[in-house]
């Protein structure tokens, strides 16, 4: 019997070329991406030329090296069953919320696709997308968050090459500055209009590149918020709803020059100290249960001593 994809915990080259919706003959490598969602797979879509300077080397000036293959893709398998296409659809309805509300140069492309995922006589509808790769430094909204910060990941990043404009690091970190503020006021705006709020809490959810630019990566994971005292929870039970509004008022803090409006309704709702204290206990217990669950996982199952 072939395994359902989606229960995997790691998905190789085959796997992914196993599936009946990828043709045989792909002239691109898969690779899987060192961050995994818990709600899909995410690959690299490699040049195949790319992964074998990688994986054999090439020879410069007389010396081997083993230059990393970026990807020119990032392909994502949704984890998600779908019970009709109609529930598959209302996803893509949530990633057209962020691409309205998000200034367009903040956030990661994706092209999204419904197949029919057929494995031995099972057929079930699953959700993939093919997202634009974004090279960038991870920004934490848990770092403390600060000029010097900001400054230290421009100074990690590669420049030239048509990576990064010809600007000093002040000018970047005015421009990136400019960027974020669009940024903040967009999703704070989307969120009290529509009340979805993407998950801006991960702690890879969110890069700084070279141009300057802030951009969210995981697209995918957009939830209903609620303005009601009940804190609401995800699927995985973490208070993803509550982490990212806290989350969007760390950057604002961090990253901009005016002070933060406490009385702003999202704040005054969603950081109030009694509440905050609340959602605290569930993020506890969330990552308590995932080490719970992730230490089960590798026990032997079964067998003979």
């Amino acid at each position: 019997m072939i395994q359902d994809i989606r229960h995997k915990s790691l998905v190789t080259h085959d796997d992914v070329t196993a599936l009946n919706f990828i043709r045989r003959s792909v002239a691109y490598v898969f690779r899987q991406y060192h961050k995994q969602g818990l709600r899909s797979h995410v690959m690299e879509v490699l040049n195949p030329d790319d992964f074998l300077k990688q994986t054999q080397g090439v020879l410069i000036d007389g010396v081997r090296c083993f230059p990393w293959a970026e990807p020119i893709k990032m392909l994502r398998i949704f984890r998600t069953k779908f019970d009709s296409l109609e529930e598959a659809f209302d996803e893509i309805r949530k990633l057209r919320i962020v691409e309205t509300y998000l200034p367009e140069d903040s956030y990661a492309k994706s092209h999204e696709f419904f197949v029919d995922y057929i494995r031995d006589d099972t057929r079930d509808i699953i959700l993939c997308g093919l997202q634009e790769y974004v090279d960038g430094e991870v920004l934490n909204p848990w770092d403390l968050i600060d000029e010097n910060l900001v400054a230290d990941l421009f100074s990690r990043m590669k420049v030239g090459s048509g990576r990064a404009p010809e600007m000093t690091t002040g000018q970047r970190i005015q421009r990136f500055q400019k960027k974020a503020k669009a940024f903040i006021d967009g999703a704070k705006k989307m969120i009290l209009e529509t009340r979805y709020v993407p998950d801006f809490a991960g702690v890879a959810n969110l890069l700084v590149t070279a141009q300057g630019d802030i951009k969210l990566v995981d697209i995918n994971n957009i939830s209903k918020i609620s303005f009601e005292p009940d804190i609401v929870l995800d699927d995985k039970g973490y208070p993803v709803c509550d982490k990212s509004i806290e989350a969007i008022w760390m950057l604002e803090k961090g990253l901009l020059d005016t002070p933060v409006d406490d009385t702003d309704p999202l704040y005054k709702r969603f950081l109030d100290p009694k509440r905050v204290q609340e959602v605290k206990y569930f993020e506890e217990k969330f990552h308590s249960d995932l080490a719970l669950n992730s230490s089960n996982e590798l026990k032997p199952q079964g067998g003979c001593s």
